[in-house]
């Protein structure tokens, strides 16, 4: 296997360095380690955010209103449903998860960018409704085993959860062809480095670079930039 450089992105300066943020995706089964590498990547990038998601599932003794999701009933959600709130949203064994569309949209025209947990069901919901501003990478495991021990390993759910997990993650992995990356997660700190360097590419692109056409434009006419 290549393992990729363990490099310290530093984002370039172009023009005014006014930029749309943009909605990176990390999709993956459960227990591939999406949640590990969202909870790292927000800890070392200042300049992102992750998308709080609304949802009907009780919350876990570790787990704060506000900050890991916004719990509600199913009724509230349903009204965010019919009222078009939510960017995205999904029914994920018996429970609802979404996405609020204000906050996000907020984020983006400030320049900053949104993470977002989701499984591929949100995914194709956010390819139809945001597609300009999404990056998508989904994260497999390096084999089934493995998926199954590192489950087992973290302890938060029932054998029979767990037995849930594992018999929806085929049909979880066949999406991986609608997703803008794929990776292999064997070690997450080379996943992690990876993460971030697709990040700091995708930053560079013409079309979030907001404040490059006034730049260009005062190159052209020979002004002091």
């Amino acid at each position: 296997m290549i393992r990729p450089p363990k490099v310290k992105f530093q984002r370039p300066i172009i023009g005014d360095g006014k930029r749309r943020g943009m909605m990176l995706v990390l999709s993956s089964p459960s227990g591939a380690g999406k949640t590990t590498i969202s909870r790292k990547l927000l800890q070392l990038d200042g300049s992102m955010s992750l998308s709080i998601s609304v949802t009907t599932r009780p919350r876990r003794a570790n787990e704060s209103d506000g900050i890991d999701y916004h719990f509600m009933d199913k009724e509230t959600f349903e009204r965010m449903v019919q009222r078009e709130e939510l960017l995205e949203w999904a029914q994920v064994f018996d429970n609802y998860y979404g996405t609020p569309a204000g906050p996000v949209r907020d984020s983006l025209a400030q320049g900053r960018d949104v993470l977002f947990d989701v499984d591929w069901q949100g995914h194709l919901q956010l390819v139809a409704n945001a597609r300009e501003d999404l990056v998508s990478i989904f994260i497999l495991p390096p084999s089934y085993q493995e998926l199954a021990r590192r489950l087992k390993a973290r302890a938060m759910d029932s054998d029979e959860v767990i037995q849930r997990r594992m018999a929806k993650a085929p049909e979880e992995i066949s999406h991986w062809k609608d997703y803008d990356y794929v990776l292999v997660n064997e070690d997450v700190d080379e996943t992690l480095a990876t993460v971030q360097g697709i990040i700091e590419v995708e930053r560079l692109k013409r079309k979030r670079q907001v404040g490059l056409a006034d730049f260009i434009r005062k190159l052209e006419a020979g002004l002091d930039a």
